[in-house]
């Protein structure tokens, strides 16, 4: 199954892919600001694309869907090029439709990195914070928002209910599939997720992408950062050793930098430049695979 396959409404349900994230907002506000009515709240009229979008999601996101979208993309086959050149690759993804900020995907991304340096977290961390959203890059090469962003969960076993939009399940082929719908389908208890095929997304792909390369934590942070079922509802412990539970404290370490870090006012990316190219140069190869 590829892009040729999917209309342009299936392909973009989204004005952006950043809608996403707004609405994350609108779930998971940050502590202070948190009232009972904000909590999932899915009521509102003027979301009707992020529900569109999740109905897609819900609806292709199959255990062989991931393991085909695996072996397509996998091969890292489409571009080569460094690592901050694949930053400007991605900053041709210019959201528009963000009424409350103005940046793209570069600044973005430094917002979220310097967020990061200025509490003092080790020099890995800020570059977790920096590369994170890299893997958006499938939308580039022609991939489904649905298949790029949006909250990630496990395939080839029960979808849980804590999931964004349980409902639009009822539309997966693997809903109905004795082999998938059962609570750890293909999966053995407490397997550990590195034995799990999570949805498919920019998650997987940039973790794909630097596994031998970055420390452990700052992996476990980039793979599950849109893994919200289990880091923020807690819905698959079913399927984690004691060494992802552990590590997972991490990943919600990293969650309020990813959210939060948004501000009008954008970072000077010619004085930030140096730095950041030097924390590449300390961990990643000199050029990157796309």
């Amino acid at each position: 199954m590829n892009a040729n396959n999917f209309s342009g409404e299936e392909l973009r349900p989204l004005q952006s892919i950043e809608q996403w994230e707004d609405d994350l907002l609108l779930r998971y506000p940050e502590e202070e600001k948190k009232a009972k009515e904000d909590y999932r709240n899915y009521e509102n009229p003027g979301r009707d694309t992020v529900r569109e979008f999740y109905r897609l999601n819900h609806k292709y996101q199959t255990y062989d869907f991931v393991q085909e979208k695996r072996k397509e993309f996998l091969q890292f086959s489409r571009k080569e090029m460094p690592v901050w050149g694949a930053m400007e690759f991605l900053n041709t993804l210019v959201d528009d439709s963000d009424p409350d900020i103005e940046l793209d995907q570069l600044q973005h991304l430094l917002q979220t990195a310097e967020a990061i340096r200025a509490d003092g977290h080790p020099d890995w961390f800020v570059l977790t914070g920096f590369i994170h959203d890299m893997g958006k890059v499938l939308c580039l090469f022609g991939e489904p928002q649905w298949a790029v962003v949006g909250d990630t969960f496990p395939v080839g076993c029960r979808f849980s209910d804590k999931i964004v939009y349980p409902e639009f399940f009822a539309d997966n082929p693997d809903n109905q599939d004795e082999r998938y719908n059962t609570k750890f389908g293909v999966y053995s208890p407490n397997c550990g997720l590195d034995q799990v095929s999570m949805s498919w997304g920019h998650d997987e792909y940039l973790y794909q992408m630097v596994k031998d390369h970055m420390p452990e934590p700052a992996l476990y942070m980039i793979r599950y950062h849109s893994f919200y079922a289990q880091h923020r509802e807690e819905a698959y412990a079913h399927l984690m050793n004691d060494h992802d539970k552990e590590m997972f404290d991490w990943v919600r370490k990293f969650n309020p930098y990813d959210l939060y870090s948004k501000s009008p006012k954008p970072p000077v990316i010619s004085e930030l430049k140096p730095y950041y190219e030097d924390l590449i140069a300390k961990y990643l190869p000199d050029t990157i695979r796309l």
